[in-house]
């Protein structure tokens, strides 16, 4: 760490200056960079007025170069910023075959009393990586699907899954307790350093677990499960 750089941000060399000659610009996956360290650099709360004009000044840009990195940041693909951690979406894994599940003898009949038929129901195992400031860390889960719908069921053996089960678990009572079944913020975030990831608060984690659901299936995984359901039928 030096004087003229206290946050040791990455130099990087520009590929010219702006039509205005009055600020630099950079490749586009140098902007990218730049745009991540605004946000995943330890600032302090007293500094954090002063980080991004020193920032700014760093790299000799301007407010619409640091617009134009977030519109590529965007554009890369799968990843996003949740308070000062990075969270990109890996590849996913089938694992096991498609289970058909019994369902119960219950009357299904609808407004005019007709019996329906339910649409058949599935389960099956299923894994999705992602990675927290390029750390890879595993998510596991049972994948229950009827019709248009599915749940999950996550298991709690790794690290992201117990995350899960934490911020889900957080209301029980009996997991209010100091119990050593029970993850807690301070274990949690142990386990995080461990790993050379940055400690979380809980609104982070909240958000973790948000943007985890939101992500566990996409397009791709989402034709595959199609294509495995059509070949069962």
């Amino acid at each position: 760490m030096t004087h003229n750089n206290p946050y040791n941000l990455l130099p990087l060399k520009p590929i010219g200056r702006n039509e205005t000659n009055t600020a630099n610009t950079y490749s586009p996956q140098d902007m990218l960079k730049i745009y991540e360290q605004q946000f995943l650099t330890e600032v302090p709360e007293d500094k954090l007025t002063e980080f991004l004009p020193m920032l700014k000044g760093f790299y000799d840009i301007d407010d619409h170069t640091l617009d134009i990195c977030a519109v590529i940041f965007d554009a890369v693909g799968d990843a996003c910023i949740i308070y000062n951690h990075k969270v990109q979406i890996g590849d996913y894994q089938i694992i096991g075959e498609l289970v058909k599940e019994e369902l119960a003898n219950e009357d299904y009949s609808d407004s005019e009393g007709e019996e329906q038929q339910p649409a058949q129901a599935y389960t099956l195992e299923c894994k999705r990586i992602f990675f927290i400031n390029d750390v890879q860390m595993p998510y596991q889960f049972n994948l229950f699907i009827q019709g248009d719908g599915y749940s999950t069921l996550t298991r709690k053996d790794s690290l992201l899954e117990k995350i899960y089960w934490f911020v889900n678990d957080s209301f029980d009572e009996h997991l209010l307790d100091d119990s050593e079944d029970s993850e807690s913020l301070e274990s949690i975030n142990e386990q995080l350093a461990s790993l050379g990831v940055r400690e979380m608060d809980l609104t982070t984690i909240h958000e973790l677990v948000n943007f985890i659901e939101d992500s566990l299936i996409d397009d791709e995984m989402a034709d595959a499960l199609n294509e495995l359901i059509d070949a069962a039928e």
